[in-house]
């Protein structure tokens, strides 16, 4: 089976791209949108709010430390990358 386009594996976790909105209803992973998994955050764009909104959420879907999820490229674009420290894809997308 194939994983889906939005994650990749690494040697010690994975890569997951991600299309981040801000200011949304509730908090929420919702379903992939191309090559990106859109999730939902009610925090606004300011001060990094989403960007720690966004780790929160998914430590807490992941039921991992925040310390293991890191954004490694978009800090200011909706356009994010995070690393989970860890994990496999098999256990991330069962959490999701």
């Amino acid at each position: 089976m194939s994983s889906p386009t939005f994650i990749r594996t690494h040697a010690n976790g994975v890569y997951l791209a991600v299309k981040l909105q801000p200011r949304a209803s509730t908090n929420e992973i919702g379903a992939p949108l191309g090559d990106e998994l859109k999730i939902k955050v009610t925090a606004p764009p300011v001060d990094a709010a989403a960007n720690q909104a966004l780790v929160d959420l998914l430590a807490d879907k992941l039921d991992c430390s925040r310390g293991k999820i890191q954004i490694v490229r978009g800090q200011t674009s909706r356009h994010k990358t995070v690393w989970i420290e860890g994990k496999t894809v098999e256990e991330v997308l069962t959490c999701l």
